[in-house]
């Protein structure tokens, strides 16, 4: 499936939202990557659970991504619990999860950078007691000039049947493969509106 045109409307969960929202407000003129200095959430510790800081290292196919923050529930869903919490970061995102798992997810990250605005997937996949679930992925790129410098992602599972199990949820040893619906680059013109950033505060031009 490839990426597909988008504006911000595509992203269905509300904290996501809020997020592409503080990323257009940090744009300081159309067709340029925001400052990572300027992106400023009111997000709390419970939301950083759900998100991850990136470092890019080269460009490309070659790029690589340190990881700079992992939160939490990222780390259960991948299964990395194991991974003593000082070493999971400054490590290169193919060293953290399986290759099988990164040959899955790297598409969004390569998009995110050739395009050098916020990707957005959603994947579905099965826990283990066989509840349906939803993976959605929100990428926001950060840089100078024409240059992707730094990623910061947001990762939301959600279930229309209630409470599923988190663990390994997207590890290589999960019980389903995820398949993803949704692959879409959010490049149409937009701007930020004049309204509260706890809104859905886009504009479409």
């Amino acid at each position: 499936m490839p990426f597909q045109s988008a504006d911000p409307s595509v992203v269905k969960s509300i904290t996501q939202r809020v997020l592409l929202n503080a990323w257009l407000r940090a744009v300081r003129a159309p067709d340029t990557l925001p400052l990572l200095c300027d992106f400023h959430t009111e997000g709390t510790a419970d939301e950083r659970a759900d998100m991850m800081g990136f470092d890019v290292e080269g460009s490309g196919d070659a790029a690589r991504f340190i990881i700079t923050q992992e939160g939490a529930r990222l780390t259960t869903a991948y299964g990395n619990e194991h991974v003593d919490p000082r070493l999971r970061t400054n490590r290169y995102l193919d060293d953290a999860i399986s290759p099988e798992r990164y040959a899955g997810v790297i598409l969004s990250y390569r998009a995110c950078l050739a395009r050098k605005r916020p990707t957005y997937t959603v994947a579905e996949v099965t826990d283990a007691d066989g509840k349906d679930v939803s993976y959605e992925r929100l990428l926001l790129p950060f840089g100078r000039g024409d240059a992707v410098e730094h990623i910061v992602g947001s990762y939301k599972a959600i279930s229309i049947e209630g409470g599923f199990r988190l663990h390994n949820l997207m590890g290589v040893t999960a019980k389903a493969v995820p398949v993803v619906t949704v692959r879409a680059v959010i490049d149409r013109r937009f701007v930020p509106a004049d309204r509260p950033a706890s809104q859905d505060s886009v504009e479409l031009i």
